[in-house]
């Protein structure tokens, strides 16, 4: 792969900045007396510019081109946040510069309703998570405390306390009430589901039968196989990953299932597909990124590091695949690079990594920060500067298999680059030493493959200069 493909130097583009955090909503909701209340608080909380669009969302580019901001949150009413809706943020988001990748880190900040909006946007106090519930295996070796039951295996859990090792616990084959409890006692900080889902429910057992969660103006229950219902009350501030649920992130309106985790889940940010999924890539990556490198990233920056992942395996993986940022996906035939025969990887690919790459939304205030308490690693991850000159270092710790998957539970699991963002945008880009890694540096991140390889994993650094953009006032 020649070099030119695999660095993306920023150059020339947006000098100047005007805001470091936009609102985006329309007219028609900035008219609301009170979803105005939410733009308000928005603006208030981030100094933030607001920009208002009358018909699409897609009308506010000009406006983020111009301020080119670190942050975008778009204040929708549920009546809004439509499959395109999300689509189209997606691929404008991506269009302030010329380089492929998502540009700013944004949000979707809705609710059931304005006053549940509000509650998520004064949301302040940042959430270290130290409590995990999932209804799917994840790594709990890498959180503090938590719990998974299986949705393969009827009666089968697992369960870790604060300063222990994770114990196999037997459960019943309906988990409902379980569950719920978990919820509302427990106070989790954050739940990870997977399984069959559709915007009305979620279904707790995926291979056996077990109970379902549904909502009803705007609560959430669990109903079990006996039809007895368990409300959930769990108020305390959260993330929500519904990581391999189909249409959970459809928030099709007030009496979705995604408006009811933001309204009785105490959901403060939470991503999910709109549409059925299938490939997989951007949903279970996020646990490569976020549980699986305990404290290393915020939930935000997870999100956003397994999307810049997806769109640097389509750029390499299948050439001119992703040309058009805004394309609408149409082709599904064009045949793998070199590199992605290596990691044996068909069109099939190519039609999976399209498929996911605009259909995943997030929502959420995107500057709230929440993180995992900080845990095991299999490396350590420097980014430092001096002067005009950056390192990018990265040292294995967990011998010859740090770079290999944490967890395989899911799919397209493992395996992703090596990212980190900077804090202020970055020009004038110049690689002195690792070209041979084949890194990519944009403006506001740079980013080192991890493929998979027999070779025992190896240290890592890059050393690039740059300029930090100038941003007026």
């Amino acid at each position: 792969m020649k070099r030119i493909a695999l660095i993306a130097l920023i150059l020339g583009a947006h000098v100047s900045f005007a805001a470091n955090y936009c609102v985006v909503v329309s007219q028609k909701t900035a008219k609301h007396k009170e979803w105005a209340k939410v733009v308000s608080a928005m603006k208030k909380k981030h100094s933030a510019e607001v920009i208002y669009y009358k018909m699409s969302v897609e009308e506010s580019l000009p406006a983020l081109r111009e301020s080119f901001p670190r942050y975008a949150c778009f204040v929708a009413r549920p009546e809004e946040t439509s499959k395109e809706f999300v689509k189209a943020i997606h691929r404008m988001t991506r269009r302030l510069d010329t380089d492929p990748y998502t540009d700013l880190f944004w949000g979707i900040l809705t609710g059931r309703d304005a006053e549940n909006a509000l509650t998520v946007a004064n949301t302040s106090d940042s959430l270290v998570i130290r409590n995990s519930l999932a209804c799917t295996e994840i790594a709990l070796d890498r959180c503090e405390q938590g719990k998974w039951f299986c949705e393969l295996r009827k009666g089968h859990g697992v369960t870790k306390e604060q300063g222990g090792n994770a114990k196999v616990i037997k459960l019943p084959q309906d988990t409902t009430s379980r569950f719920v409890r978990e919820l509302n006692e427990g106070k989790p900080d954050l739940f990870v589901t997977s399984g069959h889902a559709t915007e009305r429910d979620l279904q707790l057992g995926f291979r056996y039968r077990n109970g379902v969660f549904r909502c009803k103006n705007g609560t959430l229950f669990g109903s079990d196989l006996s039809g007895k219902q368990h409300a959930v009350n769990s108020p305390n501030p959260k993330v929500y990953m519904p990581i391999g649920n189909c249409l959970m992130g459809h928030l099709d309106g007030p009496d979705s299932m995604a408006a009811a985790f933001l309204e009785s889940a105490g959901v403060r940010q939470m991503m999910g597909y709109v549409e059925v999924t299938w490939y997989g890539y951007m949903g279970w990556g996020c646990l490569d990124y976020f549980i699986e490198q305990p404290g290393r990233y915020t939930f935000t920056e997870a999100f956003f590091a397994n999307h810049h992942a997806l769109i640097h395996r389509l750029e390499t993986c299948f050439p001119k695949t992703n040309a058009q940022s805004n394309a609408k996906v149409t082709v599904h035939s064009r045949k793998p690079s070199a590199y992605a025969r290596k990691l044996r990887l068909g069109s099939n690919d190519a039609r999976g990594l399209l498929f996911d790459r605009d259909i995943v939304a997030f929502y959420g205030d995107p500057a709230w920060q929440a993180k995992m308490a900080d845990g095991k690693r299999n490396w350590k991850q420097a980014l430092t500067r001096k002067g005009d000159e950056y390192r990018f270092s990265i040292t294995p710790t967990m011998g010859p298999a740090s770079y290999s998957p944490v967890n395989e539970n899911g799919v397209q699991r493992g395996y992703r680059p090596f990212i980190a963002f900077f804090d202020q945008s970055l020009t004038k880009v110049e690689l002195i030493s690792g070209q041979e890694l084949n890194p990519v540096i944009t403006d506001t991140f740079i980013l080192v493959p991890n493929p998979p390889s027999p070779n025992p994993a190896k240290p890592i650094e890059i050393v690039f200069q740059a300029k930090e953009k100038k941003r007026s006032s």
